[in-house]
């Protein structure tokens, strides 16, 4: 299973099925479920944890360094889980103790070709980062969040579940749930409802999140008046009440 052109440390843990292509180099510390496939030309440093039945393409580079000034050699990781799709030339860098020392990668995920995951993130899962996204350091992007092609997100911001940023999309603040975004300057441009619909969200939340919309863009109001508003009629609605759990929680204000 293992090319023998690779390097693969003496103390990686790699699960006897993983695949690893040939010139690619498995560091210390760095530990490999079952099913993962490791393409030629991959560099993997630790210390990092890979989940099951990932496929890792050629010249990716997991488990780096954190681009961060501060950091100064101390022992911080990836974690990342199962299935997931990392494309050619993608790059993931561990945490930094200036956060909680680690950068979580979930479940589902596609990262498309020259994609970057900076330090202290945390992706979600079924997450699409398209070609050349970025995220900063310490970002939350939530579960089922789309970035277009190209897009920036700002350090410390937080991309809401089911969110779409179309291609080239600056992000510098929060991006509410089931939010599009996009333009220059970049600006929200209605609700995700063909991505709640292939998920199965039914017609009557759809309805519920495109008036919690109109609440939140187009009523001028407060976002504290905004989110009073979207918590009567959340009801038993878990979607809306999320919205407003991320509306409540937000650390840069929301992108309007």
């Amino acid at each position: 299973m293992i090319d023998p052109r690779a390097i693969v440390h003496i103390n990686a843990e790699l699960a006897p099925d993983v695949k690893v292509g040939p010139f690619s180099i498995i560091g210390p510390d760095v530990q490999i479920d079952s099913g993962t496939e490791i393409g030629p030309h991959v560099v993997i440093n630790g210390p990092t944890n890979i989940g099951k039945d990932n496929v890792i393409y050629q010249f990716a580079s997991i488990g780096e360094d954190p681009q961060d000034k501060k950091y100064a050699d101390e022992v911080t990781r990836l974690d990342i889980g199962d299935r997931n799709i990392i494309r050619e030339f993608c790059t993931m860098h561990r945490g930094t103790l200036q956060d909680q020392g680690v950068t979580r990668v979930g479940n589902d995920n596609l990262f498309m070709a020259y994609t970057h995951v900076a330090h202290d993130c945390e992706v979600g899962n079924h997450v699409i980062m398209a070609n050349g996204a970025s995220i900063a350091g310490h970002v939350h992007l939530d579960d089922h969040a789309i970035l277009g092609g190209f897009t920036l997100v700002h350090q410390f911001t937080q991309i809401g579940e089911f969110s779409f940023a179309a291609m080239g999309s600056a992000i510098t603040q929060d991006i509410p749930p089931y939010v599009m975004v996009g333009g220059r300057p970049t600006r929200p441009h209605g609700i995700n409802s063909v991505g709640m619909e292939r998920h199965g969200k039914s017609p009557e939340v759809i309805r519920q999140i495109r008036k919690a919309y109109k609440i939140l863009y187009k009523n001028n109001l407060r976002l504290e008046d905004a989110i009073e508003e979207m918590e009567d009629m959340a009801g038993e609605s878990n979607e809306l009440s999320n919205m407003v759990s991320f509306l409540r929680n937000v650390t840069r204000g929301i992108l309007r």
